[in-house]
C-alpha cells in the first residue's frame, strides 16, 4: 500500500508559481507511476500531469504544457509539480495520486492523497 500526502498549497497571483510536493509512505513507492490531478469546485476531477516510476515518460494536459512540470525523487519517496505562470483557471484542489501504469484516467489510480488548496487571484 502507498499513503500520501500533498503539500504546498496556497494562495498566489496570476502569474506566480507554486511547487506541490506529495510526500509517500511504503516501500513500493518506486513501481508506481503518479499522478497529479485537480478538481474545481462543480467540475470533475481532471487529469493534471503523470510520470513514470523512473522518470523517464511524463504527460501532460494541454492547458497545462509548457507552464507545469512534473519530477520524482524515488530516494526521498516523493513527487512534485511545480507550476508556472499560474492562471485564475488553475484554481482547485490539487491531488496526487499513485497507479501501476502511466494512466489520464482517474479511475486507474488506486491509491490518493486528501489533496492541497491552490487558489490563483486575479
Amino acid at each position: 500500500q502507498v499513503q500520501l500526502v500533498e503539500s504546498g498549497g496556497g494562495l498566489v497571483q496570476a502569474g506566480g508559481s507554486l511547487r506541490l510536493s506529495c510526500a509517500a509512505s511504503g516501500r513500493t513507492f518506486s513501481s508506481y507511476a503518479m499522478g497529479w490531478f485537480r478538481q474545481a469546485p462543480g467540475k470533475e476531477r481532471e487529469f493534471v500531469a503523470t510520470i513514470s516510476w523512473n522518470g523517464g515518460r511524463t504527460y501532460y494536459a494541454d492547458d497545462v504544457k509548457g507552464r507545469f512540470t512534473i519530477s520524482r525523487d524515488n530516494a526521498k519517496v516523493a513527487v512534485y509539480l511545480r507550476m508556472n505562470n499560474l492562471k485564475p483557471a488553475d484554481t482547485a484542489i490539487y491531488y496526487c495520486a499513485a497507479s501501476s501504469r502511466v494512466v489520464t484516467g482517474p479511475d486507474r489510480y488506486d491509491y490518493w492523497g486528501q489533496g492541497t488548496q491552490v487558489t490563483v487571484s486575479s
